[in-house]
């Protein structure tokens, strides 16, 4: 059904306060590998983030790719091993990582939001040294000695250090950085940082008036399984200790409050597959997912 010219300047209207709210701020956004979806839905993406470009506001764009490097993976014939859960990254595979992040799955974003009229530029962590990252290691209980291991990932990192140099020579000259999460080490090791950590750590480092994780559930959920619209800091701690928020929400979370305590103003973890799950965050009333402030 197409919308009458009242009910468009009706919407138009009530966005208006929240246009003026986010002017000339940051908002950056993690587009999960799950959350892309088909080319339809990334498209329709593209032009949710032109849109706020256009109307003032200065997104940044962090990518993951995990579901499209395990393809790639797969078709290549490489075998990952699995640690506690987590891909072990070997020279093989970073360089499978590195091709797919930095060069598929960007080029492709980038591509999208060209195509819908605005003027993207595809990096990574590496480019200006933008993020240093440190080597991580896991821990992890052995079941049969019971006695915790070190777990070595190979080339995973996480953020040590973050120069938004490059991103401030970009940000309000009409141009929107779509960054993937990679980084390289004091040394020039290569590593593949998890999005969301990537995402909190750029984020943090500009200031930024949002973050938005973008993810495959609609956010925080209760004991009831309903969606929680709002939580403090303090909530999520207490939520997280009493195994409210559990398994791979853990780690979301965790991102979120370290993004709070870098000084973005707030961090909303919603779910991208919803047609315009961005605008309707930042320009409605409603929200789409749960907001969590200082």
């Amino acid at each position: 059904m197409t919308a009458s010219p009242h009910d468009i300047a009706r919407v138009l209207s009530e966005a208006l306060p929240h246009m003026q709210r986010y002017d000339e701020e940051i908002v950056v956004v993690k587009y999960g590998g799950h959350a892309m979806g088909q080319e339809e839905a990334a498209r329709n993406f593209a032009r949710d983030i032109v849109l706020m470009e256009q109307t003032a506001i200065n997104p940044v764009v962090v990518h993951g790719g995990g579901p499209q490097i395990g393809d790639m993976l797969n078709r290549l014939g490489i075998k990952s091993q699995f640690a506690a859960g987590l891909r072990i990254t070997d020279a093989a595979t970073i360089e499978i990582v590195e091709m797919v992040l930095a060069g598929s799955i960007n080029k492709q974003i980038v591509g999208f939001i060209n195509g819908a009229g605005g003027k993207a530029v595809g990096l990574c962590g590496k480019d200006g040294n933008m993020v240093i990252a440190r080597k991580v290691n896991r821990t992890m209980m052995d079941p049969d000695s019971q006695i915790e291991k070190i777990i070595d990932l190979g080339f995973v990192g996480e953020p040590d250090k973050v120069d938004v140099t490059v991103l401030n020579q970009i940000l309000g000259r009409d141009l929107i950085p779509v960054l993937a999460p990679l980084a390289t080490s004091r040394e020039g090791i290569t590593y593949n940082v998890n999005a969301d950590h990537f995402a909190g750590a750029i984020a943090g480092a500009l200031k930024a008036k949002r973050l938005l994780l973008l993810t495959d559930v609609a956010g925080v959920l209760d004991k009831s399984k309903s969606l929680i619209k709002e939580l403090t800091a303090d909530d999520a701690r207490r939520l997280i200790a009493d195994g409210t928020i559990s398994g791979g929400m853990i780690p979301k979370v965790e991102t979120c409050l370290y993004a709070l305590e870098q000084g973005v103003e707030g961090v909303v973890i919603l779910d991208g597959q919803v047609p315009h799950a961005v605008l309707l965050e930042l320009l409605t009333d409603h929200g789409a997912g749960t907001l969590m402030k200082r």
